[in-house]
């Protein structure tokens, strides 16, 4: 009897489960032989709490499992695009590219941009590192070990070619450890590291290369090296001057970073010099999963930030969640010989044993069980089909950042109740609320409108939901990311990423001037943006400047997707125009950013009112330089401002007399093609069509025959 128990315990201590795992398995049989199983396994467990509980209810602590060594490896012996692993494991954020001509990462990107100041980037690793065990707090130890250049851009290198590194100096370069993948910080001396998206708290570590004295910042010189630990603001600084390092003297340097966990130790070396070594706790700052790289910025000097090499080892400790051997047959055995002695002393009490009211309970709960198998069984023969038990569907764990499904009261928190604090705008088919998830990070909603979605007006809400989950599997550096949505009988909303600088349209018609270079490359991001989405037959359908927005640095991203009715006529008609509106309102979007005015506005003259109608007459008369926005003063190029104001016209032609596809307007903007002569006079529209029911197009697109 005692060997039985024995061999019975192991099995009731082992894992977790493994008693219910044993129950379902009996389910699985037929009803009689699964009713004998499943009592025969309640008879075991009955004798494993007659024996065992003791163990359990003395009060003792359940000895936790093993810690074991988590370690994660990374290796990079340089950045090209031909590397398989380099593009699936090092994702680009803001300005920053990958240069085959030196092998390696730079930010920022020079070959998209005419103007370097004010750019931010990141390269990150893909995947997220665990860098804290969250049940002792105790911070995973890691090494990491990368070459860096501090160097001019290409233009700047060809006409100070005598190596002279005095007119250039951006703001530096961070090693950083931050919790998400798809933000990037601040340009200037905020290094590309601290974002706007989240709040104070936002867990972050950083150790800066410096090369900007920004004494509001507590910096020391302009060739420094810092620690920063959830602030821009360093918690350490080391003069690299020191040892004798020059950040900027255009040289590749090596930079090596240890960090003890259990000592909360780092040090941080300059090729073969140790320039800090000091206690240091990064736990506060550390989530259990973060993402490492690196980012930089320029401010008003600039230079190109070049990561050649990276070497990156982490190591984290995490406890199994085992018993060890201690809990198994010696303080069994040692609980059943205490037992044993105790016996004849406690059968002298009236009062029963505890265990035996535990076995009665047991059994009792036995016996019922017994009996709804049984029954059950019994009423399975009387059926004319056997029903199919299907193995539970385990839950497969969800990538970081993965679009989700939110329930209504995440959405109503995230809000606050939908106060009316946290509207942002509205539109015809809904309002727009700004929330804040439980980690911290700030989202926009948007909360369709019951008017919208009434089944009076057509809209087939399987069809929404389907054009919701398509766009929530489009990724592209110029696309609004798709947190999540939200559905039930009555609502239906989208979560989107925040974006703190807001949409377009407050930058372009509010207080402020949006300088030139800035509005090239917004139309540039959009074009971008289009041309990715109709290369994936999809259309965006509400192309306006309140849909595209400016993220910390500036990077225009387009969202705020239209969604169309779902009758049968507009499902066909979509089909064959959504795609070539998009590109016509493109056109007028256009004309807007050169402009510095919205579509139609009341309080201008008539001859100025109606944009559209304004640039053809410019263009007959040959006077486009009127529509060029007055308030960037002599820093606009006015020849490059006429020739998108022509890319923007020739959008708006007819389908079949001229208007081009996204892709060739991409060609067109980053000068890869001629653009075709315009006609002399504005064409007659060909195609009316209406905007009332679909959203599809506005303004000139659906004129009437003339």
């Amino acid at each position: 009897m005692e060997s039985s128990i024995l061999q019975t315990l192991p099995a009731f201590n082992s894992a977790e489960g493994t008693f219910l795992l044993q129950f379902s398995s009996c389910s699985s049989l037929s009803s009689v032989m699964g009713s004998y199983c499943c009592l025969s396994l309640l008879f075991s467990a009955t004798i494993v709490v007659f024996v065992a509980y003791p163990i359990l209810a003395d009060g003792k602590e359940q000895i936790t499992g093993p810690a074991v060594n988590v370690t994660k490896h990374l290796f990079f012996s340089d950045f090209r695009l031909d590397d398989p692993k380099t593009l699936n494991e090092v994702k680009l954020l803001g300005s920053a590219r990958f240069s085959d001509e030196k092998g390696a990462i730079q930010i920022p990107d020079e070959s998209q941009l005419s103007d370097l100041r004010h750019q931010a980037g990141r390269a990150v690793f893909a995947y997220p590192i665990r860098m804290l065990d969250p049940l002792t707090g105790a911070p995973a130890s890691f090494e990491t070990t990368f070459s860096f250049q501090f160097s001019n851009s290409s233009a700047e290198s060809h006409v100070n070619s005598a190596g002279s590194f005095s007119n250039s100096g951006g703001s530096g370069l961070t090693f950083i450890m931050v919790p998400d993948e798809f933000t990037v910080g601040r340009p200037g001396p905020w290094l590309g590291m601290l974002n706007d998206a989240c709040e104070d708290d936002y867990k972050a570590v950083a150790v800066e290369f410096d090369t900007r004295h920004n004494p509001e910042f507590g910096d020391p010189n302009d060739n420094h090296v810092g620690i920063n630990l959830g602030s821009i603001i360093s918690t350490t600084t080391v003069n690299a001057s020191d040892a004798g390092v020059y950040l900027k003297d255009g040289l590749i340097h090596e930079a090596t970073i240890v960090y003890d966990g259990s000592r909360r130790w780092m040090g941080i070396s300059l090729g073969s010099k140790t320039i800090f070594s000091g206690s240091l706790d990064l736990s506060p700052f550390l989530n259990e999963y973060m993402f490492v790289g690196f980012s930089a910025s320029t401010g008003n000097m600039t230079q190109i930030h070049n990561i050649y090499r990276w070497n990156f080892t982490s190591t984290s400790q995490a406890s199994l969640r085992a018993p060890s051997a201690e809990t198994c047959e010696s303080k069994i055995m040692e609980q059943i010989d205490q037992g044993v002695q105790s016996s004849a002393s406690s059968s002298s009490k009236k009062e029963p044993p505890r265990s035996l009211l535990i076995f009665i309970s047991v059994m009792a709960l036995a016996i019922a069980v017994f009996a709804g198998l049984f029954y059950n069984g019994r009423r399975r023969k009387n059926q004319t089909k056997a029903a199919v038990i299907l193995p539970d569907k385990r839950q497969r764990p969800r990538p970081p950042n993965k679009p989700r499904r939110f329930t209504i009261s995440e959405v109503s928190s995230a809000t606050r109740g939908f106060h009316e604090y946290e509207m942002l705008g509205n539109d015809s088919k809904g309002v727009y609320y700004r929330g804040k998830l439980p980690n911290g990070c700030q989202v926009a909603i948007k909360r369709f409108s019951a008017q919208f979605l009434s089944p009076q007006l057509g809209l087939d809400r399987r069809r929404l939901l389907k054009e919701i989950s398509t766009i929530s599997r489009v990724r592209h550096p110029n696309l609004v990311p798709l947190r999540g949505w939200c559905q039930d009988n009555r609502e239906t909303m989208v979560v989107y990423d925040f974006y703190p600088n807001g949409s377009l349209d407050k930058w372009l018609f509010g207080a402020g001037v949006l300088p030139w270079t800035r509005r090239l490359k917004v139309v540039r991001d959009v074009a971008d943006a289009l041309s990715f989405l109709h290369s994936k037959q999809l259309a965006h359908k509400n192309m306006k400047t309140t849909s595209v927005f400016l993220d910390v640095s500036f990077r225009a991203v387009l969202g705020d997707f239209g969604f169309v009715l779902s009758s049968t006529e507009s499902q066909r008609f979509e089909a064959t125009v959504s795609q070539k509106a998009d590109v016509f309102e493109f056109g007028i979007f256009v004309l807007e950013v050169v402009s510095g005015r919205g579509r139609s506005e009341s309080e201008a003259s008539q001859e100025e009112r109606d944009l559209l109608d304004f640039s053809w007459r410019m263009h007959e008369t040959d006077e486009k330089a009127r529509l060029v926005d007055r308030r960037m003063g002599s820093m606009v190029s006015l020849e490059q401002a006429i020739r998108v104001s022509e890319i923007g016209l020739l959008c708006t032609l007819n389908e079949n007399r001229g208007r081009p596809c996204m892709e060739e307007v991409v060609e067109f903007l980053n000068l890869d093609r001629p653009i075709p002569e315009l006609p002399p006079n504005r064409p007659v529209a060909l195609f009316p069509y209406s905007s009332t029911n679909t959203g599809l197009c506005t303004g000139y697109s659906c004129t009437p025959f003339k």
